[in-house]
């Protein structure tokens, strides 16, 4: 594709895209975004189309299946705008006997733990994060339980309390 048929679809259906867009994500950043996604697309696809109406459609129904795909991430779930953030007060940090033995683990096992039980990811989404394979994450995962146990027993004189790790 050269450049005066990206300029052509950009005069076409950037406007359309931003709309159909903002309505589904209601931010003008998201639509953006939409609208970058669709054109990526477009760019780097090979199809071809009968005609005006055609590529038309094609350029609705993925504006459509992009805005949806956005909606149901994990990153969209698990996040806040920026402006609903500044409202927000640090949190104060975790104390107790769990938080002081998690912080003595090794950085992959306390990381992965607390990403896995306090934050929610799955040990897929983790591994993704920290550039591991999810096989890897759940040794981490399994290891820093098992430290974790190691570490609260420790301080009850060899027995393990009822603590849930």
């Amino acid at each position: 594709m050269n450049e005066m048929q990206a300029q052509r679809l950009v005069e076409l259906y950037s406007d359309m895209i931003l709309r159909i867009a903002y309505h589904y994500m209601n931010h003008c950043s998201d639509a953006e975004d939409i609208c970058q996604s669709v054109f990526l697309k477009y760019l780097t696809m090979n199809k071809h189309f009968k005609d005006r109406e055609h590529e038309k459609a094609w350029i609705i129904r993925t504006t459509i299946n992009e805005c949806k795909d956005s909606l149901k991430s994990a990153w969209r779930r698990k996040t806040v705008p920026l402006d609903a953030a500044a409202d927000k007060e640090i949190p104060a940090e975790p104390q107790g006997e769990l938080s002081q033995a998690i912080k003595k683990l090794p950085k992959n096992y306390r990381l992965s733990i607390y990403l896995h039980y306090y934050e929610g990811y799955s040990a897929r989404e983790i591994g993704l994060f920290i550039g591991k394979s999810e096989n890897t994450v759940c040794a981490y995962l399994s290891r820093g339980r098992k430290k974790l146990k190691d570490i609260l027993s420790e301080g009850d004189e060899g027995g393990f309390r009822n603590v849930r790790v």
